[in-house]
């Protein structure tokens, strides 16, 4: 990781806007670096007339200190780099209070108290944030399956058949298993970042903004929910493959119940005409 020399952001005011947004799967920022980058990993880059941007690669967006008009244009000007782009984006607005000559804390309310709004504290703000954005777009995800598994559970308990859902449910949860995988391989949501180990000295505001964002609790329950519906899905096919397994043995059956009677038939036929 590498910081520039440059100086914190300042505002008129004691409070600074900061605005989350998950615009898709993946930003690709190559292009980005050749602009007036800040810092690096996550990449930090000035936005607007005063403000900052922090780009993280699993498609999260946080600015700092931006107006509304140019949050816009900013978010505008990234659409050619975003993978997989989610349609809405997903977004959430805090603030941070600063507060010099002062302790980094974490109110008893919430609210995020920095001495000052330098490279590095952002991007430790913004990797909270980010991981935060996205286990509540995944957390949407899976609660929507679950929701869609009970009833078909209940289905399967009184009838022994899921009907036409199971196609469409089993593609849903093909999303889920893939929710999974890029948790793992590309959000690391329980990884420290990077800035920490040439700043250990922001370890302790990082860890109670981990624990006030309950981000470590809520992975491990995303993933207990992820392996149930790992689970079912595995269920799901066997089943599928059961129901085609039968038709294909009822094909079969019928088609020798068939020539059975095409034979008696053919015999029938022979006995009649020997008489």
């Amino acid at each position: 990781m590498s910081i520039a020399e440059s100086p914190s952001l300042t505002t008129s005011a004691e409070i600074l806007s900061v605005r989350t947004v998950l615009v898709g799967q993946r930003i690709d920022t190559k292009n980005l670096e050749q602009g007036p980058v800040l810092a690096t990993a996550p990449l930090t880059i000035r936005a607007g007339r005063e403000g900052r941007a922090v780009l993280l690669r699993y498609g999260v967006v946080v600015l700092f200190g931006l107006d509304p008009m140019e949050e816009d244009s900013f978010l505008n000007s990234l659409e050619r780099l975003v993978v997989e782009p989610i349609d809405p984006p997903e977004s959430e607005t805090t603030r941070i209070h600063l507060e010099s000559n002062t302790e980094d804390r974490v109110e008893r309310s919430g609210a995020i108290v920095l001495s000052e709004a330098n490279p590095e504290r952002l991007q430790l703000v913004a990797d909270i944030l980010g991981k935060n954005a996205v286990l509540d777009h995944y957390e949407k995800g899976v609660a929507a399956v679950l929701d869609r598994i009970e009833p078909l559970a209940a289905t399967l308990q009184s009838s022994g058949n899921f009907g036409s859902q199971g196609k469409e449910l089993l593609q849903q949860i093909g999303g889920v298993l893939l929710t999974q995988q890029r948790m793992v391989g590309r959000v690391e949501v329980l990884d420290k970042p990077e800035v920490l180990w040439e700043r250990p000295n922001l370890e302790r505001i990082y860890a109670r903004l981990e624990d006030e964002y309950e981000l470590r609790e809520r992975s491990r329950v995303l993933d207990r929910k992820l392996d149930l519906i790992a689970r079912t899905s595995e269920t799901l096919l066997e089943l599928v493959q059961n129901r085609r397994s039968m038709r294909v043995e009822w094909y079969i059956l019928v088609l020798i119940v068939i020539e059975i009677c095409i034979a008696v038939i053919d015999l029938g036929v022979r006995v009649l005409f020997q008489h």
